[in-house]
């Protein structure tokens, strides 16, 4: 059986003292989970958190990552460089980053073969829009997404790898997909492996992302191909937090 993750986004969202709170309340929880739980947090406090959950379980992530290891390329931050400071996990292609910074499929299984080199695990998110669910093309575009980065790192890499879908239309608008419309995608991702590797098809979690609550949670975990959740909002409030964490127990 897959364990659960329960990853929280804090997205441009933080500062040193709220972090400080925020992750005492989630290291001080974390014997009574028995569920992974990651926090991937805004660059700046990366060396912060990566210092207080030293020793601890509660596994470390970067929100984004460029496709280049070095060079000439200011502003950017690249997954060496996370690696070094001790993430083990990043988010991938997340849909903000699709819609605002124009982050094509191409781009984004690049980012993904550049985490992968550096040791770490890729969050891949894959999702639709309001207009692609109203159209019927839902299970195209997750496909369409998802092949542009098996056809880059190989199916086999997604034995080291995460998949979060995320409908676009349901992130941050208080709207969710029901626990059935989810299921539907996440089996049609994981039929999608199984056409081209049983073994990592089996293995690989796929996490449900788009305003997950601590009233929801425990019904969209207990789909049979929902391993968990990407969490927003709620990965910002201990409590709704450690409740969607104690919903994937």
């Amino acid at each position: 059986m897959r364990k659960k993750l329960v990853a929280g986004n804090w997205k441009m969202h933080g500062g040193l003292q709220a972090n400080s709170a925020l992750l005492d309340r989630i290291v001080e929880s974390l014997p009574s989970l028995a569920c992974d739980v990651l926090v991937c947090v805004p660059f700046p406090y990366l060396f912060q958190v990566a210092e207080r959950l030293a020793g601890s379980r509660l596994a470390l992530g970067a929100q984004n990552v460029s496709e280049h290891a070095a060079g000439a390329f200011t502003g950017e931050v690249s997954a060496p460089m996370l690696a070094e400071l001790g993430c083990s996990f990043v988010i991938v292609g997340h849909s903000e980053r699709r819609a605002l910074y124009g982050e094509g499929d191409l781009l984004v299984a690049a980012k993904c073969k550049a985490v992968l080199a550096a040791g770490m695990w890729p969050v891949l998110c894959v999702g639709e829009t309001l207009a692609e669910r109203e159209a019927g093309e839902t299970l195209a575009v997750v496909a369409r997404q998802l092949r542009a980065v098996i056809d880059c790192v190989g199916v086999a890499s997604f034995s080291r790898m995460v998949v979060a879908y995320e409908p676009v239309w349901a992130i941050g608008t208080g709207m969710t997909a029901s626990p059935v419309q989810a299921e539907v995608v996440h089996a049609a991702i994981r039929r999608q492996f199984a056409e081209l590797d049983s073994v990592v098809a089996e293995g690989l979690r796929i996490l449900y992302g788009g305003s997950v609550k601590p009233q929801n949670a425990m019904e969209l975990f207990a789909q049979p191909n929902i391993d968990g959740g990407l969490i927003g909002g709620a990965a910002l409030v201990a409590d709704d937090f450690l409740a969607i964490c104690h919903a994937a127990n």
